[in-house]
């Protein structure tokens, strides 16, 4: 894993939360988006927790080392 879950400020579609999440996890943003949406259609509050995790799931820091 890749350290700490952050928002993707480069790669982002709506709000950089499954950018993040994919880089977390070390998987392709895009296969992650399709599966997401796959899982949205059956199970709907699945974007209320993408919705919190915009709120929750801090912003990555650009230029910052850690």
């Amino acid at each position: 894993m890749a350290g700490n879950l952050k928002r993707s400020k480069s790669d982002r579609m709506v709000a950089g939360v499954l950018g993040g999440l994919s880089d977390y996890i070390g998987m392709d943003a895009n296969l992650l988006r399709i599966v997401f949406l796959i899982l949205c259609i059956p199970v709907s509050p699945l974007i209320l927790v993408y919705l919190a995790a915009i709120f929750i799931v801090p912003n990555e820091r650009r230029g910052k080392t850690q």
